[in-house]
Formats: structure tokens, C-alpha cells, sequence
């Protein structure tokens, strides 16, 4: 079979107006030779046995990870049977998978992110790279929007993730600029033949399906709307409440959120789930955390925190309108946007909030004199990042536990706003406003917000969304807020 033969291949195109997807277009797609994942597997098979046997495996309480270059970067991330995250960021071409567990730590409670913290600072992490591929290892750190430890029975039945964690995944994939590797780690001691047979098995599920062709979009299907929490009525009462609540002070702002069941006709994909937000919201980062069969899905617009080289940026993101069918009118909302007094005021308290978080831990900040406009395929959003260095000494864990949770999606003063929205909401909100991202050996990373969520199970999806409430908010238009926020998760799921 020739690589010059095509097929043609339904390719998802993301309308720049307005959130559900459009249309689609038939795009031939060049068929790869079949004998070359063959060709690459024998390679990286020798490549793996050549390099593991040079490492030295006898040292305890650590973990060695070892990169191999891969001839050519894949299109997209295969979805594979076991524990598995994926970020990918289509506007950066950046792709950051991880394939099973090398080794993984837990933490819940007030002190999760230091626990996490001293389990990275007492690891010795090894790394090689005889391909000098450029790439570094890395790991998976994400928790939940709270830092309750669940109960026992809790654990037993929520098959989705603990509170917090790091995970190190035995097979890694990382791709950038057209570039791309895998990295293999084992935590030590280890013996090396029952690492090259873990490696090899991996490798041997891994890179067929790497460079399989892409799978299309499905035929849009219906989604039934199950549950809601609040319904209509329940919203309008919760806003109310916030208002008082506000009234009285010293509340300036809470974020209020919503929860949507949704039951497909067949069994959600989540690769095509992923590949449909991807094309949606080429500008967010698109992730995907599955553990024992549930995954949790989201695309992003927001970072908690990038720290790489000494500096840190973080995202302001208050304030929301929606996008429009005209370029007139989408203008008109734009320029509404940047002149509302009730969104300029959300988005001061965001600034505010980080800057204040900050203060005594970190100098050189700068902020943008005025927010500039997000546009997304949905909506639009007030934003303005913010840079800063952090003092030494100061870690990503100490930052993360500083910004966490965000006025953008708890409200200002935090304290006390997070315990209003415990109280008032009508359900626990799990990782939906929590936060992952990767991290690098050395402490440093990005995470990301987890907003325009939904947990995936099957034909069934929850989907979460939210809005921040200040003096002034009309519960009609902050429902409406939440409906263009679903709308995201609820177009790609039509499709996958």
C-alpha cells in the first residue's frame, strides 16, 4: 500500500463565532506504510535494551527515567486500557501524555500540597537522555477543588481520583515543535529484566496505535439532559442568596456552579472527545485524567500558574460575555465587555486577590494597565496575566497552595467565600475547580485551572460550569453565563 494513496477522513472545523460546532469537512489524510510503527517499534525496541542496559538500577528510594527520541511526533495521543493523563495545547503544538503508573503519592487535608512537596524533595529522580532529545521527564500533579480527605466508602466507590496527587507515569509521551519522545521510568531498586519486559509491553501496545490514522467525528448524536443542579428555580434562589450575602458583607464576590448530567445513545470516545475541543478551542488546554475506567475531562482557558527560569505568570480571568453570529456584533459585545462596570469590578478583585497572595513571597510583579479581551469559540473573557519573581526558596506547591483557589472561581475574601459555596451549593464539586498541570523534575511547571469540565463514564457525562456573583448580577444573565460555559463540553460530546 503506497503513502501517496488517501482516504478521505471527516475533519472537525471550529466555527470563530459561536459555540456549537458548524460543520464538517472531508479532507483526504495520506495513509502511512503499515510497515512502519513495525520498523519503529524494532527500533526503539534495540534503542531500549541498548540504553537501560548502561543505567544503574540499585539505588533506593528513587526514580530513573530514561528519554528515547521517536523518529516522527505523532498526530495525536492513543487511548489506551489502564491509568492514563493527556495535556495538549494545539496553539502551542506542546503534547504532554502519560501511560500507566512507575509511581504515584497521595495526599488530602490542609497540608496535601506540602506533603506532595516533601515526597518530590526527597526523591532523587534520575534522568537520561542518550538521544539528547532536548525533553525532560515529567510527572502529572493535579487536586481536587477542596482538600476534604474522602471517607473510606467514598473511596471504594468513586473510581476518579484521589484529592491530590503526583504521578509519574511509567511511559511518557512529550511532543513539541514537530519533535517528539518517549520516557520510560521504573522507581528504584529495580531489576532490569522486569523492567525492559514492562517497558517492551508497553512499548508493544504503545506504538501501533501511535500512528494509526486519526479517527473522524462521529454523527452528531443527541445528548438528554438527566439532572441539573440547581434547576432554573434553584439558580435563581442561590444568586439571590449570594447577593444578600454579599450585601452584608464583608463578601465582595462568590462563584456559583452548576452541575448537568447528560446520557448519550452510545459510549462516549474520549479521544474523539478530545480531539473535537481541541479543534473547538485550539487557545485552551485540553486535558484528560482517567483512572479505573473514569475520566475527567476539560478545556481550559485558564492558568493557575506557569514557573519556569525564575519567573512566574498567572491568569486573571474575570468577567464574560458571549460571542455573537456577526463580526459586528461580536465587536459590540467586546467593546461592552471592556466597558462594563460589573465585570471590570469582578475582574479588579482578581487582580487584586493574586497580587495580594503574592505580595510577601514574590517581587518584579507587572500588570497589564487595563484587561485585554479572550476570545474563545463561545465567549469571551476580561483577562490580564500577570508576571513575578518568585523570592528563593519559594516552590511551585507553596505558589499553587497561595493562588488556590482563585477569585475567578470561589470568590473574595477566599476564606470566607469558600465556606459560603460549601454551605450553599447543592452538591461537592470533586476536581471541577481544582487544578493539574506538569511538573518537571526540578519543581518547576505549569498548572492549569480546571474549568468547562465533565467526568466521562461510558454514556454518561457530568458536566460542571460556573459564574462569579458580585453586587449588581442579574441571576437570568448569570444563568445564561453557565449555559455558553456547557455549551463548550456539550458540542464536543455531540461528536465523540
Amino acid at each position: 500500500m503506497s503513502a501517496a494513496q488517501s482516504d478521505p477522513q471527516i475533519d472537525l472545523q471550529p466555527d470563530t463565532q459561536l459555540g456549537p460546532i458548524r460543520h464538517i469537512r472531508l479532507q483526504p489524510q495520506p495513509r502511512m506504510d503499515m510497515l512502519a510503527p513495525i520498523a519503529i517499534l524494532e527500533h526503539l525496541e534495540a534503542r531500549l535494551a541498548d540504553a537501560l542496559a548502561r543505567l544503574q538500577l540499585t539505588a533506593a528510594g528513587g526514580v530513573q527515567s530514561l528519554l528515547l527520541a521517536l523518529p516522527r511526533a505523532p498526530a495525536a495521543a492513543p487511548q489506551l486500557a489502564g491509568r492514563q493523563f493527556q495535556f495538549q495545547h494545539a496553539q502551542r503544538g506542546e503534547l504532554h501524555v502519560g501511560y500507566g503508573e512507575a509511581q504515584a503519592w497521595h495526599a488530602a487535608g490542609p497540608a496535601r500540597l506540602r506533603t506532595l512537596t516533601d515526597a518530590l524533595a526527597t526523591t532523587d529522580w534520575r534522568r537520561a537522555d542518550p538521544d539528547q532529545t532536548g525533553f525532560d521527564a515529567f510527572a502529572m500533579l493535579g487536586f481536587a477543588a477542596g482538600d476534604e480527605r474522602a471517607s473510606a466508602a467514598a473511596a471504594d466507590t468513586d473510581s476518579s481520583l484521589p484529592n491530590a496527587i503526583l504521578w509519574v507515569p511509567e511511559i511518557g509521551l512529550v511532543s513539541r515543535d514537530h519533535e517528539a519522545a518517549l520516557v520510560f521510568s521504573t522507581p528504584l531498586p529495580a531489576a532490569p529484566d522486569a523492567v525492559l519486559g514492562r517497558w517492551r509491553a508497553g512499548l508493544r501496545q504503545l506504538i501501533p496505535a501511535l500512528y494509526r490514522p486519526l479517527n473522524g467525528p462521529l454523527t452528531p448524536a443527541h445528548l438528554l439532559r438527566q439532572h441539573e443542579q440547581p434547576d432554573a428555580a434553584g439558580w435563581t434562589d442561590l444568586v439571590q442568596a449570594a447577593l444578600a450575602r454579599i450585601g452584608a458583607g464583608p463578601i465582595e464576590k462568590v462563584v456559583l456552579s452548576r452541575r448537568l448530567v447528560v446520557q448519550g445513545p452510545r459510549p462516549f470516545d474520549i479521544g474523539r472527545l478530545l480531539s473535537a475541543l481541541g479543534c473547538l478551542f485550539p487557545s485552551c488546554q485540553i486535558l484528560s485524567l482517567k483512572r479505573n475506567g473514569q475520566s475527567f475531562v476539560a478545556a481550559t482557558p485558564e492558568r493557575l500558574l506557569d514557573l519556569r527560569d525564575g519567573r512566574l505568570e498567572v491568569d486573571a480571568i474575570a468577567g464574560t460575555a458571549p460571542r455573537a453570529e456577526s463580526v459586528a456584533g461580536d465587536a459590540a459585545l467586546r467593546d461592552a465587555l471592556l466597558g462594563s462596570d460589573k465585570d471590570l469590578r469582578e475582574h479588579r478583585v482578581v487582580i487584586d486577590a493574586i497580587r495580594a497572595a503574592l505580595a510577601d513571597c514574590c517581587d518584579a510583579f507587572r500588570v497589564p494597565p487595563a484587561p485585554r479581551v479572550m476570545q474563545l469559540t463561545n465567549a469571551q473573557h476580561l483577562w490580564s496575566p500577570i508576571t513575578a519573581r518568585p523570592r528563593p526558596g519559594v516552590d511551585l506547591f507553596e505558589l499553587a497552595e497561595r493562588l488556590h483557589p482563585t477569585p475567578a472561581t470561589n470568590g473574595q475574601p477566599r476564606d470566607a467565600a469558600q465556606a459560603w459555596i460549601k454551605h450553599a451549593e447543592p452538591f461537592d464539586r470533586g476536581w471541577y475547580t481544582g487544578a493539574a498541570g506538569v511538573l518537571r523534575p526540578d519543581g518547576t511547571g505549569e498548572l492549569w485551572v480546571l474549568l468547562r469540565c465533565a467526568r466521562v463514564h461510558e454514556a454518561h457525562a457530568e458536566l460542571f460550569a460556573g459564574s462569579g456573583i458580585v453586587a449588581g448580577s442579574d441571576p437570568g444573565s448569570e444563568w445564561d453565563e453557565t449555559e455558553a460555559k456547557l455549551a463548550a463540553m456539550l458540542s464536543a460530546l455531540q461528536y465523540a
